[in-house]
């Protein structure tokens, strides 16, 4: 219902009604909760909000954020202030990879603007959007800690650093061959160089 007193989506009842975690998502974010003392439940907010959304298509709606919220004993309005928070949270439909290209400074000054030029050119959307096939969205995001090997985009938890717009071709069509969803929780995550 958080959503819905902020005005971002309508909150649907008979959707909320339906939603369900798998099985083994539920025993995952019970582990989760027991590293946090009784009453302190909302310090598993974070990870278990990653869980949802890779339960949820990519994507946090009303509806999902208020099981979260009962799932932990918390306010649904404590949900959508950290979903709302964080961009790595999304709380509207998202492609199956979400290419999130760092924008701060060191990605910046090494050509990061010119990557999501060239990714919005590629893929035929702008920041923000979403291509036609729902494979991609494409997002600019604050530092995401590789001012090393900028610039750098992630995708998932997989992090593609010292991009050039040959890699950037690669891994676009890499994604697109194994049209999949890539989530935060993904086991499977690469770094490239």
């Amino acid at each position: 219902m958080s959503a819905q007193i902020h005005g971002v989506l309508p909150f649907d009842k008979e959707k909320r009604k339906q939603i369900k975690f798998s099985d083994e998502a539920l025993q995952t974010i019970e582990k989760i909760k027991q590293r946090y003392p009784e009453g302190k439940q909302k310090s598993a907010l974070i990870p278990v909000l990653h869980i949802a959304q890779a339960e949820n298509d990519g994507w946090l709606s009303p509806e999902v954020m208020d099981y979260v919220a009962e799932l932990l004993n918390i306010s649904p309005i404590e949900v959508f202030e950290v979903a709302s928070f964080y961009t790595m949270f999304n709380l509207k439909p998202v492609g199956k990879c979400v290419l999130e290209v760092c924008r701060t400074s060191s990605c910046w000054l090494n050509g990061a603007n010119e990557i999501v030029a060239y990714i919005e050119k590629k893929l035929g959307i702008k920041e923000g959007e979403t291509t036609p096939d729902g494979m991609f969205t494409l997002k600019t995001v604050e530092c995401l800690g590789s001012c090393g090997t900028a610039p750098m985009m992630q995708c998932g938890a997989s992090y593609h650093e010292n991009l050039t717009f040959e890699k950037v071709d690669a891994i676009i069509e890499k994604y697109r061959r194994e049209n999949r969803r890539r989530n935060y929780t993904d086991l499977d995550w690469e770094n490239t160089k």
